[in-house]
């Protein structure tokens, strides 16, 4: 959602900042974007109100909690009427495992981020969405082996100018 009014540089800022740490308090932002706290948590509010920081969360090293393995898969629906990818969405909507679902453009209509103890729970998963017969024509898994890098902050600067820091 858009908001009403255009985001500056502190605004860009702020963002940037509580990406990297959400637990930073208003007087550390304030400081290290250079205003004084009021107008600092003015913005903050402003951001917040109007759904452009949707939220606050903890960062976990889900290798320090147990084995796990990270696989995403490629659905491709047997129909594309809106009602079936409302059955689709919903019925995937209710498993944990899966953490992320995007609707794509391409060769298959979702891809799915899923996140399972071990290969044979992830197995177990597709078992059960395909019994659920929520419209899953076929799907293809990639399993991930390792992730070089991760970016836990998303390119601001290159979304709220629209490209333009790229000159």
């Amino acid at each position: 959602m858009p908001s009403s009014k255009p985001l500056d540089r502190f605004d860009i800022r702020i963002i940037e900042l509580l990406q990297r740490d959400g637990r930073c308090s208003n007087l550390e932002l304030a400081e290290k974007i250079g205003l004084s706290a009021s107008p600092c948590l003015t913005r903050t509010k402003r951001m917040e109100q109007s759904g452009i920081i949707s939220g606050y969360r903890a960062q976990v090293t889900l290798d320090k909690l147990g084995s796990n393995v990270v696989v995403f898969s490629e659905i491709t629906l047997m129909s594309h009427y809106p009602a079936d990818f409302r059955k689709f969405e919903m019925g995937t909507s209710k498993y944990h495992e899966i953490v992320e679902c995007y609707n794509v453009s391409g060769g298959y209509d979702y891809l799915l981020k899923i996140i399972a103890p071990n290969v044979s729970m992830f197995q177990e998963l597709m078992e059960r969405l395909l019994e659920d017969e929520i419209g899953i024509a076929k799907f293809a898994s990639r399993i991930v082996l390792r992730q070089p890098y991760q970016r836990r902050v998303d390119p601001l600067t290159v979304i709220a100018t629209g490209g333009s820091s790229w000159k």
